[in-house]
């Protein structure tokens, strides 16, 4: 056992290489032992690229013959953008396979073990599965509900104000941790804000990174009434990165017209209370393979989609300063809650120092919920499962 988990923490830490560049797909790492020396380890780079297993077939050759397999996703049994990873284990005549989570793909989910089994290979299942399940949590969520994993950031005093009674608020955060969530752009399919934060801050929403990445996430407005300013940074930049402006019928058709003809893709939706139904965002971008999606919302969004038990994960950033102010923005707003007890539990916690600020990492659920729900929930905080 001792063994199984040092060469699977190898193929997990091979994994979260591809980190923010597999998506939709998984972040997959695969190591091949032969009497007690690894002969051949590979990672899945990117969408579209070898998969882990393929990669470290190649490098063991003919050392793989005999050799027992360890990778923390169970090898998929289905043509995708790639050939099926399990005819190719079984022609290199692997002895034996490790895996640390079955993959929930329901096009895979058990076939890929069982196809493995029906050849003669021994198969292992369950070594350090929920570090495996919590390194790919936006796969595990996606390809089972087809909506994004929505990650909510947000950046606070320690009175808790996003903003001064005036609205500003640049900057509430240091210089260390508005580069950590550059990062998080990066790594992220999509952003969302609603309406209210371009109108205020005329952002650009895009990851800069100097030297480290190029890739900007696909920019999401929630705008019910089609308000976004024809002359904001977001419509001007809509022909370089794109951008998709979520409406519902309560936006006038010309201006509509107009943002089309800057270059800004519009999503119509049924209203719901007269604002964007978040419900049907969330599976309109789930089918354009949005996988990750980062929240930069102000107070009203972040609690729209709180109350529809739609985010996943927070990353709250609190900064050393007091603004007071009654009327102050924070984090959560719109309606609220009436009782203690129909709160949101944020569970399994990490904090975080980035000079003077802190950063606050959790998963939020109802505290009627988390009760019944706490033994299925994906545990086991990985040092390589987020940045």
């Amino acid at each position: 056992m001792e063994s199984d988990e040092r060469y699977m923490w190898m193929a997990l830490d091979l994994a979260r290489q591809g980190f923010g560049k597999t998506n939709p797909n998984p972040m997959v790492g695969a190591v091949l032992v032969k009497s007690g020396e690894v002969v051949g380890t590979g990672f899945h780079k990117k969408a579209g690229d070898l998969h882990a297993e393929i990669v470290a077939l190649r490098e063991a050759g003919e050392k793989a013959r005999g050799a027992v397999l360890y990778t923390n996703l169970e090898p998929c049994s289905h043509h995708g953008r790639t050939p099926p990873c399990v005819n190719a284990i079984i022609q290199a005549g692997v002895r034996k396979v490790v895996v640390a989570a079955v993959d929930p793909n329901p096009l895979v989910s058990g076939s890929g073990i069982r196809k493995l089994q029906d050849a003669g290979i021994k198969v292992k299942t369950g070594v350090l599965e929920d570090k495996a399940k919590r390194l790919n949590e936006v796969f595990f969520k996606y390809i089972t509900s087809k909506m994004p994993f929505v990650v909510v950031k947000t950046a606070m005093t320690l009175d808790g104000k996003i903003a001064t009674r005036t609205g500003k608020s640049r900057w509430i955060s240091g210089e260390k941790s508005r580069k950590f969530v550059h990062r998080l752009r990066s790594i992220s399919d999509g952003i969302m804000v609603g309406i209210n934060t371009v109108l205020q801050d005329d952002p650009q929403l895009t990851a800069r990174l100097e030297g480290e990445s190029d890739h900007n996430p696909v920019r999401i407005i929630v705008d019910s009434k089609g308000r976004l300013p024809l002359e904001s940074r977001i419509v001007k930049t809509a022909p370089e990165t794109k951008t998709i402006l979520a409406v519902t019928n309560l936006a006038p058709t010309e201006k509509l017209v107009a943002l089309q003809s800057c270059g800004v893709e519009i999503l119509a939706l049924p209203a719901k209370e007269e604002q964007v139904d978040l419900c049907r965002l969330m599976w309109a971008l789930g089918e354009k393979e949005i996988s990750i999606l980062l929240v930069e919302g102000g107070g009203t969004l972040n609690f729209s989609l709180l109350k529809e038990h739609l985010i996943d994960k927070i990353y709250f950033f609190m900064a050393p300063f007091l603004f007071g102010g009654g009327s102050a923005p924070t984090p959560m707003e719109g309606h609220g809650i009436d009782d203690i007890n129909e709160s949101w539990l944020v569970e399994d916690m990490e904090m975080k120092q980035l000079d003077n600020d802190i950063l606050i990492i959790g998963y939020p659920v109802r505290r009627e919920e988390s009760v019944h729900r706490d033994s299925g929930r994906i545990r086991g905080n990985i040092r390589s499962a987020a940045l």
